[in-house]
């Protein structure tokens, strides 16, 4: 039997527009996501700079994120998508 993603993106080129929502939407929450060795990354700058978290360096370190943490900011994302498509139908 094959073996299935079941995170696989519909659309593949949304994941650097979800990465982006993820890392604003912490930054917001106070969630320290960030590159790893240097500490927490301002997302409003990191699109500027470059340096979306995880691009360069692997994926940075989540182990001191708490399930809640986590959560809060997944609720987050699913929140603002919900928000851009009411606006969209609307």
């Amino acid at each position: 039997m094959a073996s299935r993603s079941r995170n696989r993106k519909l659309v593949p080129e949304c994941q650097k527009a979800l990465d982006q929502m993820k890392y604003e939407i912490a930054s917001e929450l106070g969630v320290p996501f960030g590159q790893p060795g240097t500490g927490s990354l301002d997302a409003e700058f990191a699109g500027e700079l470059g340096s979306v978290p995880g691009a360069a360096g692997g994926t940075p370190y989540l182990g001191n994120i708490t399930a809640r943490e986590a959560g809060a900011v997944g609720g987050g994302i699913t929140k603002r998508l919900v928000q851009q498509a009411q606006q969209t139908l609307l």
